[in-house]
């Protein structure tokens, strides 16, 4: 193993601590500028310290090879309940929204996680199904919120437009197509773009990982590659099930609309 890949492990409690200075920085600009962020960093800090610490103990015990390996689908089964309420807090205004989020998510772990393992792409142990799952889940997570997001201020924006359609007589699918097709688009483009600048303006982090652990780096780019491909995926389809079950919540049973707020981005 490299220099690089054995000193990538001896990051310990003063290097950890070293880390938080660039924070730092940001408290004492926060507090200069009366951004009034500081509080929200130490929170932000404290958090993310304890609850990768605690993941990080459950995953030693998740990937020792004497544990059953259900217990890392049993892990993923979790991901996928948290991330859809999750999504449900953080964009209440579409009716059945949790029950949406679940569908979507779970769909994209199933599919992802049912490439990555089946075809053979990698091993199916405890130290690949649970952090390949946090990837697969945490980005359908965030287009699940994308894209309930947009489609409520779509519909909110088009109102009147839906109506109109409504009045003449169209059916709620075809009222609704061209608004669910704008939202897919915007929902998905972002993904699409961060494809593109892979390996001009953005490395990875699970290919950097790799290449610091001393992975030869055409090995790590397969791998990022494969993973991001899934990734973009897995966020078309948690996109598309939210768009198309979210638009049916948005009508009821005789194709009237639903009265329905307009989301705040509030990212809480």
């Amino acid at each position: 193993m490299s220099m690089l890949a054995a000193s990538s492990g001896d990051v310990g409690w003063w290097g950890l601590a070293a880390s938080l200075l660039m924070v730092a920085g940001v408290g004492v600009l926060s507090w200069r500028a009366k951004l009034r962020l500081e509080r929200d960093l130490v929170v932000a800090v404290a958090r993310s310290l304890a609850q990768l610490l605690a993941v990080g103990a459950a995953l030693g015990l998740i990937v020792d090879q004497d544990t059953w390996s259900g217990w890392s689908f049993v892990w993923v089964a979790a991901m996928v309940v948290f991330a859809s309420v999750t999504v449900s807090r953080r964009a209440p205004q579409l009716p059945g929204v949790l029950t949406i989020a679940f569908a979507a998510i779970g769909l994209s772990a199933v599919l992802g996680l049912g490439l990555l393992f089946v075809v053979g792409i990698f091993p199916v142990e405890g130290r690949t199904v649970v952090p390949l799952a946090g990837m697969v889940v945490g980005n359908s997570l965030a287009a699940g919120v994308v894209a309930v997001r947009r489609l409520v201020d779509a519909v909110a924006e088009r109102r009147a437009d839906l109506e109109a359609r409504l009045a003449l007589g169209l059916p709620w699918p075809d009222a609704a197509r061209p608004l669910v097709r704008n939202v897919l688009r915007l929902a998905i483009a972002p993904d699409v773009e961060r494809i593109k600048a892979l390996g001009i303006v953005v490395l990875p982090g699970a290919m950097t990982g790799l290449i610091l652990a001393g992975v030869n780096p055409l090995d790590a780019v397969r791998v990022q590659l494969a993973m991001m491909y899934v990734i973009l995926g897995a966020v078309a389809t948690t996109t598309t099930v939210v768009a198309l079950l979210g638009t049916r919540h948005l009508f009821t049973p005789d194709h009237r609309l639903r009265p329905l707020a307009r989301s705040t981005q509030d990212e809480g």
